[in-house]
């Protein structure tokens, strides 16, 4: 039998800016256009995991014990924040999508219990957004 995937939905605001501050003003704008400016996002952040139900409650896994780990690890850490600022892990990164949500996948993938993070599906916009499968799927 096949395992259900669930999915629970979060919100964070974030901005962030996008550069190098060895290149010019110039060169930065020339690779970033508008994005080299400060500049925020109303993220959406899909946390997806699989595994086996619980035959006693019926769940694949413990919402609260989810929404606690996304909570704390990701919400409280990004929420009204400027990414690449206040972030160590961003340090020497930019703070793209593709970049944060394997920083998100780091901090949520090792405190599940009970079930396996399957994809994150952090959204930047209404029409762009990044999947996710965890370093094991990285070709």
């Amino acid at each position: 039998m096949n395992n259900p995937y669930l999915t629970k939905v979060f919100h964070f605001n974030a901005a962030h800016q996008y550069g190098h501050s060895d290149w010019s003003k110039k060169k930065n704008r020339e690779i970033f256009g508008a994005d080299a400016k400060v500049h925020g996002h109303n993220y959406t952040l899909e946390v997806m995991v699989t595994g086996k139900i619980n035959p006693e409650t019926g769940f694949i896994i413990d919402l609260d014990h989810l929404k606690n780990i996304v909570d704390t690890h990701v919400i409280r850490v990004l929420d009204h924040s400027q990414i690449e600022k206040e972030i160590e892990w961003f340090k020497n990164k930019q703070p793209s999508s593709e970049n944060l949500v394997m920083f998100i996948w780091e901090k949520i993938d090792p405190r599940v219990k009970g079930a396996r993070l399957h994809r994150l599906r952090l959204k930047e916009t209404p029409t762009i957004f990044t999947d996710y499968y965890g370093p094991q799927n990285d070709h």
